[in-house]
């Protein structure tokens, strides 16, 4: 694995693979890497002869309420994970690499109405930042393939969108979101989880099953995402909001919808936040 921090060493690199005739697949990440994020390496993988991983904390997704210096940066951890799998090429750039005129006077690409909702509500200008620095990357490894995670739904449905609508010649890969052995979503934030909190955050998934099998028995879509507030509320979560969406567009559905729905939650433990969601017809 080769580890690239210009921008001129990278593009030489992948203009090597392309006289080659070698397609490529590209994982965009925030490092503190975990056996979700090696998942998707290996999807990608399976997608393309190359495999580039990026690692890059972006100031630009972060809000007035959250503590972009806080964010786990484990660089070498990181690239010692990487090492030991298909990842041709680590690619870890500076701030100024990917906002050279600097945060403020950067170009910005925003996804409307899909980044307003849900996520885009309680942090405000966050999927402007991912839509502006995931449109940098791309730009830069200019892949075949891209793969994202089903845990960031929305994030997901965002990027999809912004490939679609720039008609960008990338075909975005999902990979599944990956559980502890109690159904808690492996996420970068879980280490901030203290003993008591950490049991409790298995409840969030848990309560995304029963708001499924509750919804499929007949229930109508606001009694269910109101007890299963309710459910999430008395297992110690400050909630942001627990909701039954279309899955494509994250709309809400027709009442008795039965096809193309996920349920997806979002609150804290502590000072930590945590999402997750479950399609309900996978």
């Amino acid at each position: 694995m080769q580890t690239v921090q210009e921008t001129a060493t990278l593009r030489a690199v992948i203009r090597s693979w392309r006289t080659q005739g070698q397609s490529l697949a590209f994982v965009p990440t925030m490092g503190n890497l975990h056996e979700g994020h090696l998942s998707l390496l290996r999807k990608a993988h399976d997608c393309a002869d190359r495999v580039v991983v990026s690692i890059f904390v972006n100031p630009t997704q972060f809000d007035s309420g959250e503590d972009y210096a806080r964010y786990p940066r484990t660089f070498e951890a990181d690239q010692a994970s990487l090492s030991g799998t298909d990842c041709d090429v680590l690619f870890f750039p500076a701030v100024e690499t990917m906002y050279p005129y600097g945060l403020e006077q950067s170009v910005r690409v925003s996804v409307p109405e899909l980044g307003g909702t849900l996520e885009g509500i309680y942090r405000v200008g966050h999927f402007d930042g991912v839509s502006t620095v995931v449109s940098k990357l791309f730009n830069l490894v200019q892949p075949d393939y891209a793969v994202f995670g089903e845990k960031d739904w929305q994030q997901l449905q965002i990027i999809r969108r912004l490939v679609e609508d720039l008609s960008l010649p990338i075909e975005i890969a999902a990979g599944p979101t990956q559980r502890e052995a109690d159904g808690l979503a492996l996420s970068s934030r879980n280490r901030f989880l203290n003993a008591q909190q950490r049991a409790r955050a298995p409840a969030m998934y848990a309560t995304l099953c029963w708001m499924r099998d509750n919804y499929f028995s007949g229930h109508t879509r606001a009694v269910v995402e109101t007890a299963a507030r309710a459910r999430l509320q008395r297992a110690g979560f400050e909630l942001d909001y627990i909701v039954i969406r279309c899955a494509t567009d994250l709309t809400e559905p027709e009442e008795y919808a039965r096809t193309g729905l996920i349920g997806l939650a979002a609150g804290h433990l502590g000072s930590t936040r945590l999402i997750d969601n479950l399609l309900f017809d996978a």
